[in-house]
């Protein structure tokens, strides 16, 4: 394997995605999921697909059986598989960019391209906005409504990229520019660092004496495809994923003022702007200034310029002009829930669904993350598509965890648990019976996202009801950048989680953040308890946790708000069962 080209994991696994999307619309059954399967493993390797690809270890990964490793070799000696080529010329021109849209899957978009001609995007919506689809069979006027509505999104998601992918860029750029000897002090700033669940562009500052060193260092930087600008106080880049990122160079006297100005919000930096101009002060990029005499009144640090202003600094995650200042002024900020407060995962999945590695493997990593415990959550039977646990292969499963939990001598437990399907009139798919064996049930909606408002609300409120129910899985179903939240009156779905101490969940996982920051926070007005889930599907998926606690502290809210920051002992008593 001499021309080995080294594609990173990522771009390995989109070629194999684009297999499985077309196998799908070709109506192909099976194949489809054990490609999925295998990308997804691919993404969430700790190694380079290359590398194993070289030592003859493809087989490893879970699901990659020798035709499949086939493929991947070839992907990697030639950048290319001719295998999706072919697919996509045997398909019409633009079917699979149909699919992107919320609402149309592989069927539909055969059915589209076939009988409109449609071929791409913009044919989708001129067809829609001249009401051409509506009489087609199996469509109609609400279809139309929910297919421009998905070309809306798909446009704004073209413009905005998941935290949980961005940051771990982002980092490794901070990290890279702190090591260089020309560089002072380095920061992450704007969004990212506000820890916003999108993200527009990557901002970073940074210190130093010899700007042009750090800005020649910057452009060279592995990654980097594009020079937008250069300058030695601004330069911008685009990198091969996409992403722009945006390096600022200031003075260390300014340092503390430029943080605040490039972190935002642009609301937050208004209001704090007209508390200046109510002292006859100017505040910007450069420092807190007394228009009088033009002293520099603060700038050095962050800290300075709120104290200065008669505030108390504000965690990034607050800074958006939702009622942050007055408490910051009024010493009324909350306590906000630290990163490293979680004690233990409540929602992760293994290889007996969907997951990519097996029971005892997903407990190695949470320990190496210093965990007391996960709740091994694996899908119901009835979600087909994520190979379902049975009544008798939970029961199975139950008895793996407790053999190994006997094995263990570290403190350290599995708990058992379910993420189980709440039908279309609230019922649970697994039976009384079973659920009352489990440490945690987590109930979710996973179909029926376009049931009106009022009966989704009756659907959810019926399956708290269940008195073996904990929890209540990303509550609104929405999906990042792909699938808006289902119609749900959440207000009162959180008035009854808290009348029965069902905790509702902040799922981590990047495309959700579900509950959001904002919906987090008037449950939390509401007296809702909250769980926090991973929703790993793999072992690298258990590092999510981060976001979810991001979401958290952009939520206003505390340790003692979480279920899992406590310990086992005291989780047993809080959770309702």
């Amino acid at each position: 394997m001499e021309r080995l080209k080294r594609l990173t994991n990522i771009e390995v696994a989109a070629i194999l995605y684009e297999v499985a999307d077309l196998l799908e619309i070709k109506g192909v059954r099976f194949k489809p999921y054990a490609y999925r399967r295998v990308a997804q493993a691919i993404v969430t390797l700790p190694e380079d697909i290359a590398d194993l690809a070289r030592e003859g270890r493809l087989s490893e990964i879970n699901g990659v059986g020798k035709g499949i490793a086939g493929r991947i070799t070839e992907i990697i000696e030639t950048g290319r598989l001719g295998y999706l080529e072919s697919l996509r010329e045997e398909l019409p021109e633009g079917v699979q960019e149909l699919t992107r849209i919320e609402g149309i899957g592989p069927k539909r978009a055969l059915f589209l391209s076939r009988e409109l001609g449609i071929q791409g995007i913009d044919d989708l919506e001129a067809a829609a906005t001249a009401g051409r689809i509506r009489d087609l069979p199996g469509f109609g006027e609400k279809s139309e409504e929910n297919i421009l509505a998905g070309i809306r999104m798909r446009r704004m998601a073209g413009k905005r990229h998941l935290l949980g992918y961005i940051l771990p860029t982002a980092r490794d750029i901070e990290q890279r520019l702190s090591a260089l000897e020309s560089v002072g002090r380095v920061s992450l700033a704007g969004s990212v660092r506000r820890r916003k669940e999108t993200i527009g562009d990557v901002d970073i500052l940074a210190t130093s004496t010899r700007p042009e060193d750090v800005m020649e260092a910057f452009v060279s930087l592995p990654g980097v495809s594009r020079i937008l600008v250069r300058g030695t106080t601004k330069t911008s880049v685009v990198l091969t994923t996409g992403i722009q990122v945006d390096l600022r160079v200031v003075d260390d006297a300014h340092y503390g003022a430029a943080l605040q100005y490039f972190t935002g919000s642009k609301e937050h930096n208004i209001a704090l702007r007209k508390l200046a101009i109510a002292r006859n002060w100017r505040l910007n990029e450069y420092g807190l200034v007394d228009l009088a005499d033009g002293r520099m009144i603060a700038g050095e640090d962050e800290v300075g310029v709120y104290r200065a202003l008669d505030l108390a600094w504000i965690p990034p995650e607050l800074r958006e002009d939702r009622g942050e200042i007055e408490a910051a002024r009024n010493n009324a900020l909350p306590d906000l829930i630290d990163y490293g407060s979680i004690r233990g995962d409540l929602h992760v999945h293994t290889h007996w669904s969907e997951g990519a590695h097996s029971i005892e493997e997903m407990a190695e990593a949470a320990r190496a993350l210093h965990y007391e415990y996960i709740a091994i959550c694996d899908h119901a039977e009835s979600l087909h598509i994520a190979r379902g646990l049975s009544p008798e292969r939970l029961a199975d499963q139950m008895r793996e965890i407790e053999r190994i939990n006997r094995a263990a001598d570290d403190g350290f437990t599995l708990l058992t648990g379910t993420e189980c399907n709440i039908d279309m009139d609230g019922q649970i798919d697994l039976p009384d019976s079973v659920l009352a064996d489990l440490d945690v049930v987590v109930a979710s909606v996973h179909s029926g996202f376009k049931q009106p408002r009022e009966e989704m609300t009756e659907r959810v409120i019926t399956a708290m009801h269940n008195e073996h129910v904990d929890i209540i899985g990303h509550p609104t179903g929405r999906v990042l950048l792909s699938r808006e939240a289902y119609q749900i009156d959440l207000p009162r779905v959180s008035r009854a989680a808290a009348a029965l101490g069902v905790l509702m969940e902040i799922n981590a996982f990047p495309g959700r953040l579900d509950l959001s920051d904002v919906n987090a926070r008037q449950a939390r007005e509401a007296g809702v308890r909250f769980s926090l889930g991973s929703d790993a599907h793999s072992q690298k998926n258990l590092r999510f946790m981060e976001f979810g606690v991001a979401t958290a502290r952009r939520g206003w809210l505390s340790a003692g708000d979480i279920a899992n920051t406590r310990s086992l002992a005291d989780l047993r008593g809080f959770l309702r069962s």
